[in-house]
């Protein structure tokens, strides 16, 4: 039994209306020369319709010549970047030295990419600003409809959100939260709560980041093998019929081929990878020293 594979060409309505692909390019990671220029150049060339990058990556410029060598009219193109943490006091400004790199007048999805507002002279908190406050200008920014076209989070959990949502003068609902999901991480809590504030799940590392143990898990490669496909693309296929977007990374051409290639997954299988987490326990790779993901 093998089901047929295809490129995804899927897209998402998100709350404000606008289109995401479902499939996107991660370049995390890809900050080595010419990697994420490379990588985005294969994914545009290949039926790539969406590319994801922050300025913490250290890659917009090389996403954005790759982007204008691509020959692919940038309004068929959906580029998320990010704001990084000392910088949430000044976003219009981090915002438009990320355009002045990627080369482009405008994003799609800018997000603040995470919720922790840090002094650039001292890396510690504020006390008097926190992520909140960001977002009033941020949504400031959206409004005037010129540099943005949506605005959205990123690694904010439950607490956080309600938080926000609740906040004097936040007005705008995030389209996105983008956050670490796979079947060995499906934050099912988190999961129903932003579908229940028409928040779409943007899930990076999708396939488990460093040591891709869920790449090789007993489960996902034998429904792989059934279906005559690669471990990453039962992960990626998986993401999209639970109706979130997929930014899977990679800066190998032939990987960047294959993660744009899904397949719908019977029941059976699907609920099998549903289930992983609860059988195996969660896993979060990407855990770093400076955030606790549960405060």
């Amino acid at each position: 039994m093998s089901s047929q594979l295809s490129i995804n060409t899927k897209t998402y309505t998100l709350n404000n209306g606008l289109k995401i692909p479902a499939i996107g390019l991660g370049t995390w990671l890809a900050d080595e020369e010419d990697a994420a220029y490379k990588a985005t150049l294969t994914a545009l060339k290949n039926g790539y319709k969406h590319i994801d990058t922050a300025a913490a990556y250290g890659n917009e410029d090389q996403v954005g010549r790759a982007i204008a060598d691509s020959g692919v009219s940038r309004d068929e193109i959906f580029v998320t970047t990010k704001l990084w943490n000392d910088q949430h006091k000044d976003p219009e400004g981090a915002l438009d030295e990320s355009l002045k790199k990627l080369g482009l007048e405008y994003v799609d999805l800018y997000l603040i990419h995470w919720p922790l507002s840090v002094d650039p002279k001292t890396e510690k908190p504020y006390d008097d600003y926190d992520f909140v406050d960001t977002w009033r200008n941020l949504q400031k920014i959206y409004k005037e409809g010129k540099k943005v076209k949506a605005i959205g989070v990123s690694n904010f959990n439950k607490k956080k959100l309600d938080k926000l949502l609740n906040s004097e003068g936040v007005n705008v609902v995030p389209v996105i939260n983008q956050i670490e999901a796979h079947p060995l991480l499906t934050q099912p809590d988190l999961f129903d709560y932003l579908k229940s504030k028409d928040i779409y799940i943007t899930a990076y590392s999708p396939l488990g980041h460093a040591d891709a143990s869920t790449l090789k898990n007993k489960v996902v490669t034998d429904i792989a093998k059934k279906h005559n496909a690669n471990a990453g693309q039962v992960l990626i296929s998986w993401g999209v019929q639970r109706g979130t977007i997929v930014i899977p990374k990679s800066t190998t051409d032939e990987r960047i081929i294959d993660n744009i290639k899904t397949f719908t997954l019977s029941q059976e299988d699907f609920d099998a990878l549903n289930n992983l987490e609860k059988e195996e326990g969660e896993k979060r790779t990407n855990d770093p020293d400076f955030f606790d993901f549960n405060a």
